[in-house]
């Protein structure tokens, strides 16, 4: 993405193939969700500079219902926390 690292609000770098949680909508309610990163970018089609990630869900969220696709998500980095990595190391 850059020559600098993306790191969350705590300092953790998001590098490809750490575990991340972030919100998602469902319906009219806000829940967590756990996803692995699978690419890091940047979307500069407005003018600024916006770092987005791929993240593929693991299936582990909050809320009672379950959810129904495990797809390749595109979601903005500002509010994602890196929780575990999957090379053996944690945060």
């Amino acid at each position: 993405m850059s020559k600098t690292d993306l790191t969350d609000f705590t300092g953790a770098v998001i590098r490809p193939g750490v575990v991340v949680a972030y919100p998602t909508r469902r319906g009219n309610r806000v829940r967590n969700t756990e996803a692995v990163v699978t690419e890091t970018m940047s979307d500069r089609s407005t003018g600024r500079v916006v770092p987005k990630l791929k993240v593929i869900p693991t299936g582990r969220e909050s809320g009672i219902s379950a959810r129904k696709t495990l797809t390749t998500q595109t979601i903005g980095a500002e509010h994602v926390v890196v929780i575990a990595d999957t090379q053996g190391e944690s945060k």
